[in-house]
């Protein structure tokens, strides 16, 4: 519940126009999201487990369905922000409605054989989609002319950093994935040993400054900084600084979720591709860490403000099996064209970051709160 209640906290700050917005389709509208939530419950939970269970509307498990196609078909996703119903109060009724269908299933007695492990998912699911809230908002403002701000008070940087020393990691076999008894999603299991040469990698995140001298350079003017799709992408798309940013009167303006503000040189970058980040690696005449040597050196740097972009395609660990059913649709699916991104960001919810967490994204994707850290060659 506390879970379920932070969702909702999210989206105070928004004004009923904004609940329905679709700038992109990489974006989903925030009612989209408390419906979505909410659709994971009923599906995964009450329909198969709550006797006499009768679902809020029978049209849900189509509009809210996001990519599982054992429960058949769904809304496109480009067509998420078409639907102006049901409303915004009829979706905060379904969620308060199965909110106490769940309670009514707590309150039976003993739970189901395999309940428990499907809770523990819905509730890192809905953690999950709270990130994405913030995200998704802050590119539904951050692309209105008026370009408002989400919270006045939203610090986007809690921790500064000081710095841009290197740390050196010595060569050997260290120990990869989750292996505690706390939750963990199945794209972390399989424990193995990697071997690593010896390598150094910075102890703080690029900076605002710093991205701004590769900018000034011709970095995004460079073909040789950049994969070809990458160069391909930047050319089609005229990509010529991070998402957010704009030439205002000679000078760099960023859109945060607190508004339009200068950009601040001593603040990590952030809102970066992969296909940037390596680019600016490049330039830099450093690269980016494998997920594995991140894992390995995360210990003896500060993590958390930005999802860091690693050098490693999302593939699978040794031995991985995909489970049986939905649940399997999670994360062994999307194991191609993805790359991996390591720690977590000011947006994660608490309680949802560990050092082997494996986040993933397409490599032009760039507007989750990301950021870029060093490695020497």
């Amino acid at each position: 519940m506390a879970a379920r209640s932070h969702t909702e906290r999210i989206c105070k700050p928004l004004e009923t126009e904004d609940f329905v917005v679709q700038p992109a389709v990489d974006i989903s509208p925030p009612k989209w999201h408390l419906a979505h939530t909410t659709w994971f419950w009923e599906e995964f939970i009450l329909a198969p487990y709550l006797k006499g269970y009768t679902r809020f509307h029978p049209s849900y498990s189509f509009l809210f369905n996001s990519y599982y196609n054992h429960f058949g078909e769904r809304v496109l996703r480009l067509d998420r922000g078409n639907m102006s119903r049901p409303t915004v109060e009829e979706i905060f009724t379904y969620r308060r409605y199965v909110d106490e269908c769940m309670e009514n299933l707590f309150n039976a007695g003993s739970l189901p054989e395999g309940v428990t492990e499907l809770v523990a998912i819905g509730i890192n699911h809905e953690q999950q989609h709270q990130e994405l809230l913030l995200t998704d908002i802050k590119y539904i403002l951050g692309h209105n002319p008026l370009f408002p701000a989400y919270d006045k008070g939203f610090i986007e940087t809690p921790r500064p950093y000081s710095g841009k020393e290197f740390i050196e990691v010595a060569g050997g076999k260290y120990t990869i994935g989750y292996d505690g008894d706390d939750f963990s999603f199945d794209n972390e299991h399989g424990v193995h040993d990697v071997l690593l040469n010896e390598f150094s990698i910075r102890n703080s995140l690029v900076t605002n400054g710093e991205f701004l001298a590769f900018m000034e350079d011709g970095g995004y003017r460079e073909h040789n900084l950049w994969h070809s799709d990458a160069w391909a992408w930047v050319n089609e798309n005229n990509i010529r600084c991070p998402l957010y940013w704009h030439h205002v009167d000679g000078n760099w303006k960023r859109y945060s979720m607190a508004g339009i503000e200068d950009v601040n040189p001593d603040e990590p970058v952030t809102q970066v591709s992969f296909y940037e980040a390596f680019a600016f690696a490049e330039w830099a005449g450093m690269r980016l860490p494998t997920e594995f040597e991140w894992e390995a050196a995360s210990e003896q740097f500060s993590w958390g403000q930005r999802w860091e972009h690693t050098n490693s395609a999302y593939l699978p660990y040794p031995g991985y099996r995909k489970p049986e059913g939905a649940v399997g649709e999670y994360n062994g699916k999307f194991m191609i064209n993805q790359m991996v991104l390591r720690g977590s960001s000011v947006a994660t919810p608490a309680g949802h970051s560990r050092k082997t967490y494996r986040n993933f994204f397409a490599p032009n994707l760039r507007w989750q709160f990301n950021g870029i850290r060093l490695c020497k060659k």
